[in-house]
């Protein structure tokens, strides 16, 4: 068990404890809720960890690090940032998705702004919740305000791996 595992298992703990305080049917649907999700997301992992070792596989060693290896830049940080707009899904495929690109010679720069263009652009996101409940005005002003946001991530993660090599992956 890693420490962050560890701090996660000790803040569950006090939660759970906060839950009893309220009640021993509070903790009960506490644990029970908790069940029922941990059983939702294990068919998840279980197709996820696999595909990622198999698309690990697949891609050529070095087939990320011309558009987005570390070498790349400015240029590959844009590239990432888009593409991590479009790549669809949760953190269930894109995390996998992202140590493929890894191992495929992507830069940690640019899995950085892939990853915050994930989080900030999902178009799936946008087209499925965002505009049917917001509104395309509301959308457009998120999107432009946005905008530079990935970017800055990949210059600001590549200015501290100058300071502080990182690499991507458990260490």
């Amino acid at each position: 068990m890693t420490a962050g595992q560890a701090f996660l298992w000790v803040l569950a703990l006090i939660a759970f404890g906060f839950c009893l305080r309220r009640g021993p049917a509070a903790g009960h649907r506490a644990v029970a809720d908790a069940g029922r999700n941990l059983l939702k997301i294990l068919p998840m992992f279980a197709v996820a960890l696999p595909m990622a070792a198999f698309l690990a596989e697949l891609v050529p060693a070095d087939a990320a690090s011309g558009w987005i290896g570390p070498e790349s830049g400015l240029a590959g940080i844009a590239i990432a940032s888009f593409a991590g707009g479009l790549m669809p899904g949760g953190p269930f495929v894109t995390f996998p998705l992202v140590l493929t690109f890894a191992k495929a010679g992507a830069g940690v720069a640019q899995m950085s702004a892939l990853i915050t263009g994930w989080s900030i652009f999902a178009i799936h996101r946008i087209v499925t919740w965002e505009y049917p409940v917001l509104g395309w005005r509301f959308v457009m002003l998120r999107l432009i305000s946005g905008l530079p946001l990935p970017i800055a991530a990949g210059l600001i993660a590549d200015a501290v791996l100058q300071v502080l090599p990182i690499t991507l992956g458990r260490p």
